[in-house]
């Protein structure tokens, strides 16, 4: 049956199970952090650009108001990031970032073409993802033992 609990296919290789149960709780926060790695340094780049290019990309898509939306895009794509990373405030920030993904997918890139879409919609939903489980096992969140 399929879902059901305990119901784990046999190892090829059983000699392999040790190494497995060893790191099975490191597949989260190997995503969590280097998804937001991936982030942080798009976010540096806009971060040093300052905001008027970033506001000036976000109204030539009709992004209104945009001085204050790109503010937000650096905050999440920086302060944002980093918190993903440690896992601190993670389901806030990774909510945050999926939807600043979701609009960039489907306003921005929808008109231009599947492709061109789709990477911005595959890390929406990776930072869904993050915004539903939260920070996980090795966290700042499970440390201080409070989230969102």
């Amino acid at each position: 049956m399929f879902g059901r609990a305990g119901n784990e296919p046999k190892l090829l290789f059983p000699g392999l199970a040790g190494f497995y149960a060893a790191v099975s709780d490191l597949w989260y926060p190997m995503i969590r952090i280097v998804a937001g790695g991936f982030l942080l340094y798009h976010g540096w780049g806009k971060l040093m650009a300052g905001v008027a290019p970033i506001a000036a990309g976000m109204a030539k898509y009709s992004i209104e108001p945009n001085t204050p939306a790109a503010y937000v895009v650096i905050f999440l794509e920086t302060v944002g990031a980093v918190g993903i990373i440690l896992g601190l405030f993670t389901r806030f920030f990774a909510a945050g970032i999926a939807i600043e993904m979701a609009i960039i997918a489907f306003k921005v890139k929808m008109p231009l073409g599947f492709g061109q879409m789709e990477l911005f919609l595959l890390w929406g939903i990776v930072m869904f993802a993050i915004a539903l489980r939260g920070g996980g096992p090795y966290s700042l969140d499970r440390k201080i033992g409070k989230e969102l």
